[in-house]
């Protein structure tokens, strides 16, 4: 059975810090890709980051601010989010693609994480 279970999500002041983790069970984490997404209210799901392998790709909104990192022996993704800002309020969403066979795309159930003073 595929999990992908956020967790770091919460209330923070702007200018503030939040650590996201995601940890995976059920898939071969080495070889995915691993990523983070965020949806907004009324706004499309949009990609924050991925990394594949040690390839990391940013949004231009969060480059410089945020940094994607993963532990393969924990099988877990981290996205450590600096001088957060009120637009970047969001539920934020693990996934995890592999484009491959063995294909799939596998996405975590979300956490919030609110920008305000």
């Amino acid at each position: 059975q595929v999990q992908l279970v956020e967790s770091g999500g919460g209330l923070v002041q702007p200018g503030g810090s939040l650590r996201l983790s995601c940890a995976a069970s059920g898939i071969p984490f080495s070889i995915s890709t691993m990523g983070w997404y965020r949806q907004a209210p009324g706004k499309q799901r949009e990609m924050v980051a991925t990394l594949n392998g040690g390839a990391a790709n940013y949004a231009d909104s969060v480059r410089g601010r945020f940094t994607v990192s993963r532990d393969n022996a924990k099988k877990t993704v981290y996205l450590q989010m600096n001088d957060l800002k009120p637009e970047d309020t969001a539920v934020y969403y693990c996934n995890a693609l592999r484009n491959a066979p063995p294909r799939y795309d596998y996405w975590g159930q979300g956490t919030q994480v609110t920008v305000s003073s």
